[in-house]
């Protein structure tokens, strides 16, 4: 997929051909730094079937993808109604889940070189996550990253998940920056919707879900990988963080 550049970034109309004044780097966790969207899909899709529900349940679980767990169940109950046996369709997620994951966890192409220009320049990072807290450490420990990051913002951080700019706003707040100095990373549609109505200059790498049109007039660029993202901050001189 080629580089997409010059949609707005939450600073007016500024172009993505101007440099970046940037004092932090907000990521994504699932499907962004880890490869694990794939998982929850395949894991919700075998967990629906394996509880009878054949209808078309991969749609669904593509629409689901970036939001928050909450909102998926809501999603659920809202399809097939009260009697949706959701702790039944829960256990079953959960066990093809951990037997996927236990398995490998991989990282996403360039996360690693990503990671390491980042700490070179030593410019401030967070993770900012729909996952809660206890899926977030688990993770990115085996993953083998965990110790990279000193700021995890989860759902267990806020009242409203993605695509509600509430994380996104939390994790400047407690890297000190104001959202328009952040460049955050996301490869969700819901995701995007999250770090531009925050104000952040927003990049997509798009996993499962391609963006949407909506989505890329949201994003400073949407890029075919990390590899991509770390090249486009040190063309556009982000890491005078």
């Amino acid at each position: 997929m080629p580089a997409e550049t010059g949609g707005p970034t939450g600073h007016g109309e500024r172009e993505v051909s101007d440099r970046w004044h940037v004092d932090a780097v907000l990521l994504d966790m699932d499907g962004t730094l880890l490869d694990t969207e794939k998982v929850y899909f395949d894991s919700l899709v075998a967990a629906l079937n394996g509880c009878g529900y054949t209808d078309d349940v991969a749609a669904l679980c593509h629409s689901m993808v970036g939001l928050p767990g909450p909102v998926c169940e809501a999603m659920l109950l809202d399809r097939y109604g009260a009697a949706f046996p959701l702790a039944e369709v829960n256990r079953a997620f959960i066990v093809h889940r951990d037997r996927m994951f236990d398995a490998a966890l991989p990282l996403k192409s360039g996360a690693i070189e990503l990671l390491d220009g980042l700490a070179a320049a030593a410019c401030p990072i967070a993770i900012v996550t729909s996952s809660s807290r206890r899926t977030t450490e688990r993770h990115l420990a085996i993953a083998g990253i965990r110790e990279r990051f000193d700021t995890l913002l989860t759902l267990d951080d806020v009242t409203h998940g993605k695509p509600d700019p509430e994380l996104y706003l939390k994790a400047a707040a407690r890297l000190g920056v104001t959202p328009p100095a952040c460049v955050a990373v996301e490869d969700s549609n819901h995701g995007v919707a999250a770090a531009h109505a925050a104000g952040a200059i927003t990049l997509m790498v798009p996993d499962m879900a391609p963006p949407l049109e909506e989505t890329r007039g949201k994003c400073a660029a949407v890029l075919p990988d990390l590899h991509a993202v770390l090249a486009l901050l040190r063309e556009r001189g982000a890491f005078g963080c």
